[in-house]
């Protein structure tokens, strides 16, 4: 009895000593998570266009998004993005049809709060700036801005939530 009690006594006490697991990095919250509030499926319309924008979560480090404009049935423009977290950086990278050679561009986050998230690139021709603001309750407005020629150009795209 006194031996039970004494390896009883012995392994609490290890247990105590060992450092809490809370230190596990895949205990921490992603700062990914930030940006949950753009899941989901957004709309706009513009004229005799219409825009969508989707975005899913694909694991705890990338959201996958998906972003088009239809206008008289057709789709004419269209992109694939990914929102990805390396370490404690995360980069928008947005893949457009017809653009870049077809190629992703990567965009670094470089502000965010609760409502908003930045993205800049500034080597890229347009847009170097990316911006997402949450709307509460169900809209958000995307903007992309940067330098032509020398001039500053920015276009919001409104849109609101439908799923």
């Amino acid at each position: 009895m006194k031996r039970n009690l004494a390896i009883a006594l012995i392994c609490t006490f290890a247990a105590c000593r060992q450092k809490p697991s809370v230190e596990n990095e895949s205990i921490k919250p992603k700062k990914i998570a930030q940006a949950n509030w753009l899941v989901g499926t957004w709309f706009s319309e513009s004229g005799e266009r219409s825009n969508y924008e989707t975005w899913n979560i694909y694991n705890d480090s990338i959201y996958v998004g998906r972003s088009f404009s239809i206008q008289r049935g057709d789709t004419v423009s269209s992109e694939s993005i990914k929102l990805v977290q390396q370490g404690e950086e995360i980069n928008y990278i947005p893949t457009v049809q017809g653009q870049n050679n077809d190629m992703p561009v990567m965009f670094e986050l470089v502000s965010s709060d609760s409502n908003k998230l930045i993205f800049e690139n500034p080597t890229h021709d347009f847009p170097q700036i990316i911006t997402y603001w949450s709307v509460p309750p169900d809209s958000l407005i995307a903007e992309i801005s940067g330098m032509i020629n020398g001039q500053h150009h920015a276009q919001k795209f409104p849109m609101r939530r439908v799923e």
